[in-house]
């Protein structure tokens, strides 16, 4: 990892940095699924490895292929890099070593959400039940995060409302073999995206992976059969309403339990039997991620791979 990230500096060809971008996040899905930590690992390679990496490329599109050379010497850029990275290393220096069991943060709430979870909560898979139960403000938050940094993004591009796209022509061009391939694995992929989804609280996933996973289907559909055969399937003009309609559907579980005199996003309030309301409101939840990861994922990718044919 660390020989990609001096060779990813080095390089001048974008095309190549991009993809070893591609790689070091690979690698280091590699890394957190040897530390067991399978949530990371899977959120890792479907974003770092997989659907940045095309967003990447759409926005090399854009930019040409090779960096210009600096007009300015680097040496400030340098020292402000050393100076930061030093901080940060002496700032671990007195951190716990790698899994020392005596840890401070193996000795505050984590036993309890290792006893308690399972009881109060009822499902197998600890790291949903912790983000979407336990620290569910916490994932609220994040979904309202992803929502305006992907509005900010998609305004700096240009929100265009206008008529849907004909169909036109692959960004790959007309690759028989490939159109084959994909029309066998698109459904695939979705399905599996919706296992994701709805599979989270047994295993690994949830709404987060769930939804980059439907939004990566989408994006192998445009670059094989084109980006307005894409755009008749899923408009762009919904994107942006779906992902607010995902952060509305998380907020209104808080806002159920609010009125049934609950606190907010207290899950017990969907249910006779707390434990089912826990499940009920963990999948509403997710799903209002999935369906917000989703439309900001594939309308940044749809503002960028149209912007060059409009400009």
């Amino acid at each position: 990892m660390v020989l990609i990230a001096i060779a990813a500096i080095r390089l001048r060809d974008l095309f190549a940095v991009v993809i070893l971008f591609g790689v070091y996040s690979l690698m280091t899905a590699v890394l957190f699924m040897d530390l067991d930590a399978v949530d990371v690992a899977f959120t890792e390679a479907a974003v770092g490895a997989g659907v940045t990496t095309v967003l990447m490329l759409s926005t090399l599109h854009l930019t040409g292929r090779w960096e210009r050379r600096p007009r300015h010497s680097p040496m400030l850029s340098l020292l402000v890099v050393t100076v930061t990275g030093a901080a940060l290393i002496y700032g671990t220096l007195d951190a716990p070593r790698l899994g020392d069991p005596e840890a401070p943060v193996h000795q505050h709430v984590a036993p309890r959400y290792l006893e308690q979870g399972p009881t109060e909560v009822g499902m197998p898979n600890l790291v949903t039940a912790v983000l979407a139960s336990y620290r569910g403000y916490d994932t609220f938050g994040e979904t309202v995060v992803i929502f305006t940094a992907g509005v900010a993004v998609l305004l700096l591009l240009g929100i265009r409302e206008g008529p849907q796209t004909k169909a036109g022509r692959s960004a790959i061009g007309d690759q028989i073999v490939l159109r084959v391939v994909v029309k066998a694995l698109l459904p695939l992929i979705l399905l599996y995206g919706l296992y994701v989804q709805f599979h989270g609280d047994f295993g690994a996933g949830g709404g987060f992976q769930a939804g980059v996973i439907f939004a990566t289907g989408f994006v192998l559909y445009d670059l094989v059969f084109g980006e307005g055969d894409a755009r008749l399937v899923v408009p762009p003009r919904w994107l942006h309403r779906l992902a607010a309609l995902g952060v509305l559907l998380y907020g209104g579980v808080g806002l159920w339990s609010l009125f049934d005199g609950k606190a907010f996003l207290d899950y017990s309030a969907l249910a006779h039997d707390p434990v089912h309301g826990q499940h009920l409101g963990v999948l509403l939840v997710e799903l209002g991620v999935g369906i917000t990861v989703f439309s900001i994922v594939l309308a940044i990718f749809f503002a960028l791979s149209g912007r060059g044919r409009r400009a």
